[in-house]
């Protein structure tokens, strides 16, 4: 899960911020419901996490891409429609889980398929 996009920032300065949060361990929970995110991601909601991603956020509001005006929204990204198609109604299996740490990611595109990097992660107070 995405908590807060950075683009290009700077790995060593955004890992020095994120090392501040301070945030308490917490259940993600997915919606069963199949959605659109915007018009063409097809996904399902994830609640659970909006603290955490509050305090990512804060933590990082300087550093990178600016954040999103629109907020967090929790989710999982199923597929992206081509331009003009239409997802079959649909829903999964709804779970929960307990989410213990979080982590700074790097992803590497190009030249095949995205590779996804963890470069440091920290855990959540009890």
């Amino acid at each position: 899960m995405t908590l807060r996009f950075l683009g290009q920032a700077d790995a060593e300065q955004a890992g020095v911020a994120l090392s501040e949060v301070s945030a308490s361990v917490t259940d993600a929970v997915i919606d069963p419901r199949v959605r659109l995110l915007g018009r063409r991601v097809v996904c399902v909601g994830v609640a659970g996490l909006e603290s955490l991603a509050s305090a990512v956020i804060g933590a990082t509001a300087q550093l990178g891409q600016m954040p999103d005006k629109r907020g967090f929204t929790g989710h999982i990204t199923l597929a992206r429609l081509d331009e003009g198609a239409r997802p079959n109604p649909a829903s999964v299996i709804p779970c929960r889980w307990t989410v213990g740490t979080f982590a700074l990611v790097r992803s590497h595109l190009g030249g095949g398929p995205a590779r996804y990097e963890t470069v440091a992660a920290w855990p959540l107070q009890p």
